[in-house]
């Protein structure tokens, strides 16, 4: 290894060693796991093998687990039996021992509480007669409802189902929750005037939009307890439409954030596809960026980080990606995000975050998709 790269891997242990504060919580560094759907949970109960993948991880330096989405106690949460479940007398006990094992290992956890609104279809698991629902019955790109418009009882059960699922993961052992709201399931399905036609308090401008997931965050808030760490995830793209953007401008993005902020988030997750591209035209900020300007909260930037070749060579000094370990450090210790959060990396390997940490740049692997099919 040449001096440069000495020098380069150093100042990257050194910058993504230092804890950061989420509220009450201390993240003892800025590594962060992303939240990644798996279906290795039948009936919706995680096994001891979840317990043991997400327990490798901390082991191996993962500072902040962010658990794969998890559905609330809401008839059309999900579509899936094997995905968890966030309630449930047999479920919160497997998730209390995936938190008990994390904690033994070294790390912090947050639950990752998910409504999947209209994604869902109906007649699939784990109830299957109940409807898909969303802010006016809309799936992406469609025109025409094919599913519930969600009434007020609706929207009050579900924001209900979101608080419930928070006061159970404090009451087992998390370190906090995160909030989805974002690729296009529901909390973001009434952000996006795409899939909000309502014309209700709402829906209608990004304000009246963002008024359901103000008082999901609300009712989380109200649950828990003052230092208990409450993190929303977002994201202008959907998982069908990845050009598709709730605000053009900072302006419109801090209309919808920070109603957010002011009623209990901590950290806000922000997810893009590529974390090293800018949001907006005339500046240089990601989305992270631009979150963290705007509200001045923690943030968590995501995006393909440490995913591909170019990246790792990055790491190693073997030449000179787009957006390399340099420009991640650099965004980093300015402060633009606060961690950074990786995901399919950690799926190829659960000692990525250990490799990163000792410098151990040469045994970094490039992602392979078949690490999907495995709970390694």
């Amino acid at each position: 290894m040449t001096a440069t790269t000495a020098e380069s891997t150093s100042r990257a242990a050194r910058i993504l060693s230092r804890p950061t504060a989420i509220n009450g919580l201390t993240v003892p560094n800025r590594i962060a796991m992303a939240p990644m759907t798996r279906q290795f949970s039948p009936g919706g109960v995680p096994g001891a093998d979840v317990a043991s993948y997400y327990a490798r991880r901390a082991a191996a330096g993962v500072g902040l687990i962010v658990t794969e989405g998890t559905y609330v106690g809401h008839e059309s949460a999900g579509q899936s039996d094997d995905i968890p479940r966030f309630h449930g007398e047999e479920q919160l006990a497997g998730w209390a021992k995936v938190a008990a094992d994390v904690h033994a290992a070294g790390g912090t956890i947050v639950p990752q509480l998910w409504h999947i609104g209209m994604v869902r279809e109906q007649g699939q698991p784990p109830y299957a007669d109940a409807p898909a629902v969303g802010p006016s019955g809309l799936r992406l790109g469609a025109d025409e409802a094919t599913g519930k418009a969600m009434t007020q009882r609706d929207l009050d059960d579900v924001i209900g189902a979101f608080a419930e699922a928070a006061a159970a993961a404090e009451r087992i052992g998390f370190d906090g929750v995160e909030i989805h709201g974002a690729h296009g399931y529901l909390v973001d399905q009434f952000l996006w005037a795409g899939t909000n036609r309502r014309t209700d308090a709402y829906g209608g401008d990004p304000v009246a939009r963002a008024r359901f997931a103000e008082e999901i965050v609300a009712a989380v808030r109200e649950t828990v307890s003052p230092d208990f760490p409450v993190i929303f995830r977002y994201s202008q793209w959907k998982q069908e439409a990845y050009r598709a953007r709730l605000a053009e401008t900072p302006e419109e993005l801090e209309s919808i954030l920070a109603p957010l902020a002011a009623a209990g988030v901590d950290a806000f997750h922000a997810s893009t596809r590529r974390y090293w591209l800018p949001e907006f035209d005339g500046s240089d900020l990601n989305l992270a960026g631009w979150t963290k300007k705007l509200t001045g909260k923690p943030v968590i930037t995501v995006g393909s980080v440490g995913l591909d070749g170019d990246f790792l060579k990055g790491f190693m000094g073997e030449g000179a990606p787009v957006k390399g370990i340099d420009d991640l450090l650099d965004r980093l210790e300015a402060e633009e995000f606060d961690l950074i959060a990786v995901g399919r990396a950690l799926l190829q390997d659960p000692e990525w975050a250990a490799k990163v940490l000792a410098d151990r740049f040469d045994e970094l692997k490039p992602y392979d998709a078949a690490a999907l099919k495995t709970l390694s």
